[in-house]
């Protein structure tokens, strides 16, 4: 009888253990494009510019439990982000370009956002890009293509979580059927309030059931496919920080529920894509930053919340180091702006000047942007090139600008970005993704789940196994 009642004693204070380490709050960082080499780089650029060796830690490298992943989709050795975000978030493989359904492309399979939905959580999806994009689209939606953003957008409402964040929507009308529903138009009907901005969350948060997050109608004029990235930010631009902010806010209504949340680094992935370093270090900054809210959460409910940070895959091949055996980052302290930032400036200056701008107006306006010649030393080379893409892009009617994944920007631009790299010594091997590990780091409750190299399918589980989910496959 004593046997049977300690047994029983241990089932109890098991069941009670178990019951007390389920994340009740889990929030899940997506960097898009952040392998291993952009964080550990950007830890290095912060050294540096303490002028000390070593590393200057993120926080969220700080976590207790941290490993790498593999990436691969069900039929690409390097994958997309549309596979790779449904990796993440179903634990399921599918084709490159595919949105939530098997790598048939038909059958649809069901993430772990909304397993949180079944179990009654609350439930909210941000990003820093277009609310229906390839990673945010796969926690709601399924689509054969990525491409297919009207689409994407309509399972948004089908599924109903209650948060939406992101700059704005693609294609809010279809394009091959203009007359078919509106996304926005959309909103209302499905009980949706939409905000313009974190001052509009603000107001009309209180009374608002379901919340669409978008950036303000000005800014969307200027850029609607993503907010600002964090080196070109102004005063009253949305942040993620924002963002992740509101989400908190509005999910924390009813807390006795429980939420989950995904957020979204997406801008990482863009400037890789433009094998721009200063500007991808100052997201991941950023996106740390973003990451700090949450942590102040977790601090005041460290037994029931779980943090985890990964990436969907690596960006652009990304080297610290290019034969010399050292690095020369804190040099990228003096770029001002992203490539595509200083795009925009020359724009200006070629719609004052009919195409003309000199090369004294496009020197200052380097040495402005970049340090060159102020504050860092070109070589004779170096000078050459720029004067060369000057003379070839800015002083004739007809020029070619240089395309990346998500950009067209100036010449000048990116020859100015690729001598500051060199200057720095830093490298990318391509414009597109690689097959590298990308990191995961974790807290809080069920964070230890997260050990042992694993692949991206795993996360998605081990996050359900920590919150208490039902995971339906």
């Amino acid at each position: 009888m004593r046997k049977l009642s300690s047994l029983l004693l241990l089932l109890v204070l098991s069941i009670c253990w178990s019951y007390a380490q389920q994340a009740k709050y889990v929030f899940y960082f997506i960097g898009d494009g952040m392998g291993v080499n952009q964080v550990q780089g950007t830890e290095i650029y912060r050294a540096e510019l303490e002028g000390k060796m070593g590393i200057a830690p993120l926080l969220f490298t700080q976590f207790p439990y941290s490993t790498v992943a593999i990436t691969n989709s069900a039929t690409n050795r390097v994958t997309d982000s549309a596979a790779a975000g449904t990796a993440l978030a179903t634990g399921r493989k599918t084709q490159n370009s595919a949105i939530g359904v098997l790598k048939d492309q038909e059958t649809p399979i069901s993430s772990v956002a909304v397993w949180a939905k079944n179990k009654g959580c609350r439930v909210g999806i941000a990003t820093s890009v277009t609310v229906n994009h390839a990673t945010p689209g796969a926690f709601y939606a399924h689509a054969a293509k990525r491409t297919l953003y009207h689409e994407i957008g309509k399972d948004l409402y089908k599924t109903g979580f209650d948060f939406y964040a992101g700059s704005d929507f693609r294609d809010a009308t279809d394009k091959n059927n203009p007359t078919t529903d509106n996304l926005y138009e959309m909103a209302g009907k499905n009980g949706y309030t939409i905000a313009r901005g974190y001052k509009d969350y603000l107001k009309q948060s209180k009374k608002a059931d379901k919340m669409l997050l978008l950036q303000t109608e000005e800014a969307s004029k200027s850029e609607f496919v993503a907010i600002p990235y964090a080196i070109d930010r102004k005063k009253g631009d949305m942040t993620l920080q924002d963002i992740t902010r509101s989400a908190i806010n509005f999910l924390s209504k009813d807390l006795s529920k429980g939420f989950f949340l995904m957020v979204e680094g997406g801008r990482i992935d863009w400037a890789c894509h433009s094998n721009d370093a200063a500007t991808t270090f100052h997201e991941i900054i950023d996106f740390d930053n973003t990451i700090k809210i949450a942590y102040e959460f977790y601090s005041q409910h460290p037994d029931e919340t779980l943090i985890v940070v990964t990436a969907d895959h690596e960006t652009g091949g990304f080297v610290l180091g290019t034969g010399t055996y050292d690095l020369n980052l804190q040099v990228l302290k003096n770029q001002k702006v992203s490539e595509n930032g200083f795009t925009r400036i020359v724009n200006e200056m070629r719609a004052k000047t009919n195409n003309q701008v000199s090369w004294e107006a496009i020197r200052q306006a380097l040495k402005d942007n970049f340090g060159f010649w102020d504050k860092i030393e070109l070589t004779a080379e170096q000078e050459a090139r720029l004067k060369t893409v000057h003379e070839k892009s800015l002083m004739h009617q007809e020029m070619k600008l240089e395309k990346s994944e998500y950009a067209q920007d100036e010449p000048i631009a990116s020859e100015a970005k690729r001598i500051i790299n060199e200057i720095a010594l830093v490298g990318w091997t391509s414009g597109g993704h690689s097959a590298g590990y990308v990191p995961v780091f974790a807290i809080g409750a069920g964070a230890d789940l997260f050990q042992g190299r694993i692949d991206n399918t795993e996360i998605p589980i081990k996050i359900a196994q920590a919150a208490g989910y039902p995971i339906d496959f």
